[in-house]
């Protein structure tokens, strides 16, 4: 215990608090001492046992006075402890509780436990050994009543001081973003400005590039971006916003629905314009009013629901008639096929492959088996045979 110092309990300012444990009792050795209930903190530099009830009774001990650690198991109304073995009390400590001991290591006991915990962070705070890796703040002396303490020079000044480099490395980080925002703003207006001269160059040169080579760059081009997407900025807000909106959806929408048999579903259109548009992001509200007009604006594609409530975007040229006819070809030359097996086949998604089945099951031409092992569709002999 002579190696214990009195303190006011504030963290220096290179130094952290690492955990807490309430109901600690000290010991001197063997023998029990007048601290018996009190908080615990381990902090990067100093082990600090705080009284519960007199605040003002405060000590500390630094890190670098233990020598080892060792575990004390609990027994019959006995608390588990952790023995601290401690270098001799230098000469010039500060004033503490004891001026000298016979022992050369306290005990720590766990009232209200908690000892493996603290045990295993003291553990890792003695191999790492921040308090040399990170000095604390000098300390002054001073008097205080009856026990000569130290008061850090850290106090509500160190605090204040703490919180002042973070607010500086705050504003440091937040204007490192801010300017990376800016630099690739610039950079999707570069892009913008190259998918624009590739459009006019493949409109230059139509006869002289194959159609393969067509398809790429219209590919790369609504990989790069919409060179003017509309917004509400640049349109206002309500219906004139989702009208030009709908118009600009059916100009980019029309390439990629041809190429994937006239018909996407409405997640698939959402992450693809969202993906063509760049930083003009589209909220999923604004694209449903969108979609919602493109048959009143007699535009070339069209938004479909589902009797389940699925939403998709076709082109109104797409055919119904075609779609069952197609499905009950493909069921009739395997015999059966479930959703994913559908799907698979003519290369399109779960959720578009089960609306079209359930299609044409609607229209009579198959017939489901929905059993344990799932949901399949066969022809409809009734219609066929009869």
């Amino acid at each position: 215990m002579d190696r214990f110092s009195w303190t006011s309990g504030l963290l220096e300012i290179h130094e952290n608090l690492v955990t807490q444990q309430r109901g600690v009792r000290l010991y001197d050795g063997e023998e029990k001492v007048k601290f018996d209930a009190g908080v615990l903190l381990l902090s990067t530099h100093r082990l600090i046992w705080r009284d519960q009830k007199n605040h003002e009774c405060c000590m500390a001990i630094p890190l670098s006075q233990i020598i080892f650690i060792e575990e004390q198991a609990a027994g019959i109304g006995k608390s588990a402890k952790i023995v601290v073995h401690l270098h001799p009390a230098s000469s010039n400590k500060d004033p503490g509780p004891l001026q000298s001991s016979k022992y050369s290591y306290i005990k720590l006991s766990f009232k209200e436990h908690g000892q493996i915990e603290f045990y295993r962070r003291l553990s890792e705070e003695m191999t790492q050994r921040r308090w040399e890796t990170m000095p604390a703040s000098q300390t002054i002396q001073i008097n205080k009543g009856p026990q000569t303490g130290r008061i850090r020079a850290a106090g509500i000044v160190g605090i204040e001081r703490k919180l002042e480099e973070r607010r500086k490395e705050m504003d440091k980080n937040i204007s490192e973003a801010f300017e990376d925002l800016s630099k690739l703003m610039e950079k999707a207006k570069e892009m913008v400005e190259l998918s624009k001269s590739i459009a006019n160059k493949i409109k230059e040169k139509q006869g002289d590039i194959t159609e393969d080579e067509t398809i790429r760059f219209k590919s790369y081009l609504l990989s790069m971006g919409i060179a003017n997407p509309v917004t509400r900025e640049t349109h206002g807000s309500g219906t004139h916003y989702h009208m030009q909106l709908a118009k600009q959806l059916a100009g980019i929408l029309q390439a990629p629905l041809e190429e994937r048999g006239g018909i996407m579903s409405l997640t698939e259109v959402y992450c693809l314009v969202n993906r063509a548009r760049g930083l003009e992001l589209l909220s999923p509200e604004d694209l449903v009013n969108a979609c919602k007009m493109l048959e009143a604006l007699k535009l070339p594609i069209r938004l479909r629901i589902f009797d389940s409530g699925v939403m998709v975007i076709e082109l109104q040229s797409h055919s119904e008639e075609e779609m069952v006819a197609s499905a009950l070809e493909m069921v009739s030359e395997k015999g059966s096929l479930t959703a994913e097996e559908f799907a698979k086949l003519v290369g399109m998604s779960v959720l578009l492959a089960k609306e079209r089945l359930l299609l044409a099951e609607k229209m009579g031409q198959l017939c489901r088996d929905d059993s344990v092992e799932g949901l399949r569709f066969y022809p409809n002999l009734f219609l066929t045979q009869s």
